[in-house]
């Protein structure tokens, strides 16, 4: 990513945030990340594209000290105030990122990627493969993102290539001797249209364990 498209990224996400009158998003955590989390033993977590801090604060509720990254100074100052209301101030800490540019240090025992697809440019493999070097022995890489257009989307708003599980497997390249799938799945959910039209999603699911060093 250049200068130029750093720049652009950033101010759309900014926008997307402040233009918003109150959240942008619901503040739930995502149901995959419940879904895929609730049996892991706390540690230190970090949540790529953390928003508003949904799900940074859910973990951080389950005991988890919890690093949360967004690109838009809004959410992240949105996100701070969700953490002191849920009283998880003490285990949550928040930076800001251009992901696929810079990236938090250390390693972590849960590394959260959560629907890192946008319609402004992001380097998606490289992201994603930095998230992998980021696990500790023993952690997990959970990676969750959309796997085409809801059903009820006819004409699509921007170009996108939308990613296939064996694809994203193939772009990390984690050795075998080192990693595990524990998840590879495609799961279907309602979806509902700005015009009320109902109809479906399908979110492509990948748990992995780092199981060597």
């Amino acid at each position: 990513m250049t200068e130029t498209s750093d720049l652009k990224a950033a101010e759309f996400w900014e926008a997307r945030y402040r233009d918003r009158d109150g959240r942008l998003w619901s503040g739930r955590p995502n149901a995959l990340l419940v879904r895929e989390a609730s049996d892991l033993a706390p540690g230190r977590a970090l949540d790529l594209g953390c928003g508003e801090g949904g799900d940074a604060v859910w973990l951080a509720s389950r005991g988890w000290r919890v690093t949360g990254v967004d690109i838009a100074h809004t959410a992240l100052e949105r996100a701070a105030l969700h953490a002191a209301d849920a009283g998880v101030s003490d285990r949550t800490s928040w930076e800001r990122h251009v992901l696929g540019e810079t990236f938090p240090e250390g390693s972590f025992d849960l590394v959260n990627a959560q629907f890192l697809q946008s319609p402004v440019p992001l380097d998606q493999q490289r992201v994603l493969r930095r998230a992998a070097a980021a696990v500790a022995a023993g952690g997990t890489l959970l990676i969750v993102m959309h796997a085409g257009w809801p059903s009820w989307q006819t004409e699509p708003p921007f170009e996108a290539e939308f990613p296939t599980l064996r694809g994203v497997l193939d772009e990390l390249a984690l050795p075998e001797a080192d990693w595990s799938v524990e998840t590879l799945d495609t799961v279907r959910k309602p979806s509902e249209s700005p015009e009320g039209l109902e109809g479906f999603r399908d979110d492509h699911v990948w748990r992995l364990r780092r199981t060597g060093v």
